[in-house]
Formats: structure tokens, sequence, C-alpha cells
């Protein structure tokens, strides 16, 4: 392990970042939420508690489960694409989302959901032998279990296998430049473009989110894209959208990819009706007419919406359908192969060939696959 102390085989790991403040307690310091907590109290995110004066991780090396994915679920559409991705999650999240889609893991207060074991050297040995050309920490927001995925990330680093965060980067400044130094790629949620829609909504600041993606694209190597899932009447109006992609177009510039995805009635808000894909075609023309170059619509049947197109001739140079690849015009230095114009993202000479399958994984000197 890099910095952390030996994980017990009950997967509690001492951690860095806290101090102890002057009134007994001792202050979590990877979120802005700062938790203060006596001996024997969890966070919100709870995973990461007060033992013997110290914060400790409790879910190092456990897992709700692994599943190979193709890297476009994240969503990825420009960092490797058509490639499998190893997957997995813990549980707890620092945010309080009430539109959580999976809340069975991110809301968990039941330490034996996390089932499946594997340390980090398993972790990245598993992905390269599965053909896995990166893994992903998502399902929930993996900067609750920051210690665990960075040494993941060290060890698939080493044989050549990167890594994804899918997080909502609601983090500190100090362990955010830890956790993304360690990553190759990252989407990043920007639920909503609104200080009442995050208090209310999510629990959670919108400013904090906003420094996370300036960071992370100018102050970092990671590929980033970015995800907003569109909830009716909560935040998809013109003007937020117009105010979110002005924002987007000034801070992170037109080649960094938007995905704007259909809300499904869950968790907290199953009285709102599901996107409609009219609210997310708008969204695009809105952010495309801003100057971005790359957006995208998910969680819908929309084959124009999973299109990359050239932004120097208008040719179409990805062409997918749903998870699935069925046109490739790059040529193999990422460029359109019609006019020569530079497609942004990091990509391979071709395409992988995992396509829009899932497969759960049991790890171990067999691994088992269960294709879904």
């Amino acid at each position: 392990m890099s910095e952390h102390s030996v994980p017990s085989p009950t997967g509690v790991v001492d951690t860095r970042y806290w101090h102890r403040v002057g009134d007994g307690r001792v202050q979590c310091d990877v979120c802005p939420r700062a938790c203060r907590m006596h001996d024997g109290q969890r966070g919100l995110c709870f995973v990461r508690g007060t033992e013997d004066g110290r914060v400790k991780l409790y879910s190092y090396g456990r897992s709700s489960g692994f599943c190979i994915d193709p890297i476009e679920k994240k969503p990825l559409n420009h960092f490797l694409p058509g490639s499998a991705v190893l997957s997995f999650g813990t549980a707890g999240c620092n945010l309080a989302c009430k539109f959580c889609q999976n809340w069975d893991m991110s809301k968990s207060r039941e330490m034996d959901t996390l089932a499946d074991r594997a340390s980090p050297a398993e972790l990245a040995a598993a992905a390269e032998r599965l053909g896995c050309a990166s893994i992903a920490y998502t399902y929930n927001d993996p900067t609750v279990f920051m210690e665990y995925a960075i040494d993941v990330a060290a060890a698939a680093r080493e044989r050549g296998v990167r890594s994804v965060a899918v997080t909502a980067g609601y983090i500190c400044p100090e362990p955010r430049a830890e956790f993304f130094r360690h990553m190759d790629a990252a989407n990043i949620d920007l639920k909503g473009f609104t200080e009442d829609f995050y208090r209310k909504v999510c629990g959670a600041e919108l400013g904090a989110v906003l420094d996370t993606l300036r960071y992370v694209r100018h102050e970092t190597r990671a590929w980033l894209e970015v995800t907003t899932l569109l909830i009716p009447g909560l935040n998809d109006s013109n003007r937020e959208l117009e105010e979110l992609c002005a924002w987007f177009a000034a801070n992170l510039g037109p080649d960094v990819p938007l995905h704007f995805t259909a809300f499904h009635p869950d968790w907290k808000l199953r009285d709102l009706p599901p996107t409609p894909l009219a609210t997310l075609v708008r969204a695009r023309r809105i952010a495309r007419r801003h100057g971005l170059r790359y957006v995208y619509t998910g969680n819908v049947h929309d084959p124009d919406g999973g299109v990359t197109w050239c932004y120097g001739c208008g040719e179409a140079v990805v062409r997918r359908d749903g998870y699935a690849i069925d046109q490739w015009q790059l040529t193999a230095d990422g460029a359109c192969g019609s006019c020569g114009t530079a497609c942004a993202g990091v990509f391979g000479d071709r395409p992988g060939g995992w396509g829009p399958r899932r497969a759960r994984v049991t790890l171990g000197v067999d691994d088992g696959v269960e294709l879904s």
C-alpha cells in the first residue's frame, strides 16, 4: 500500500485527511461536509468514522460487486471507445441526492452488503487478465473510499491498466490533488447549476463542484467528461441550461464532452415523471449554441445524441447505438478521416470490441464471468 496502513481483516484502515477540534471531536477533511465526530460515530457517508481518536475507512478492500461494463456506460465517449472497464463500488456517499439511481449501495448502512473482497493487486491482475483497459471506481462516489481507489489505481498502473473516477466531485483541495493524480479519466456529475438545487436536492454546495471541475480540467492530466441529469421542473429550465453552458464554455472549454441524461423516478423522487427526449434535445441544442463541440444524450434511445461529429467538416466520426459503436471514421492518431481535424480525447488505433455487454465477475483464481 502507498501511504496508508495495512487494513484489518474487516476492511478498516487509517486515513490521512482529518484533524482534532477543540471539543474532543475529530473532523474529517476529505469533503466540504467536514463531519465532526466523537469516537464511535460515523460521518454522513457512513464508511468513514472515528475510532481511537482517528478517522478510519471501514470499507477498504470490500465491494458490493464487480462488473465488466462498456466504457461508454460511465459515460465516457472519448476515452478508449469500445473498451471494457472493470467496475466496482463500495457503500456510502457524501451527498444526499433525492434522485439517487444507486441508492441501495450509496445509502447502505449495512456493511454486510459488501460481500465481495479484493486487494488492489488482485483487482489490477484481474483487470489485465480479463482484457479490461481500465478500472472504474463507480456506483457510489469513490471520494469516500479514496484510499482503496488510490491503491488500486497504483497497482493497475504498474500493469498498464488505467483508472476512471465516476464522481460528484465534492472533495476538498488537498485530498482532491492526491486522488486525481492517480486517475487517467473522470466523469464528474454537474447535478444542476443553482445553489438552491444543490442544497435542497443534493445536500451539497455547487461552488465546491465547480472548483473540482476547473481543477481537473486545468491542473491534471486526467481526461474529463461531465454529466448532468435533467430532472423535470427542478434543473431543466432554459435559463439554468443557458447559464450552465455559458459557464462550461468559459471555464472548461469547447472540447470537454457534456452528457445530458434522462431522469427516471427513483429513491425519494418517485412522484416526478421521466425526462422527455425533447428536454435532452433542447439542452443539447443550447450547449452547441454555446460552442460546445461534443454534446451527448443518455438514458434514452436517441441515435443522434450518441454521434461524435467532427467540428471541422461536420462529418460523423463515431456513430453509436446505445453503448455499441457501429461506425468509426477516426484515424490512428484520433483525427477525422475526412478532413484531418483532431478529435479531442484518448483513442486507440481502433475502437475496442467489448460492445454493449455487461458481465458480473466473481474474482478468484479462475474468474467467473456471467454475461447479462
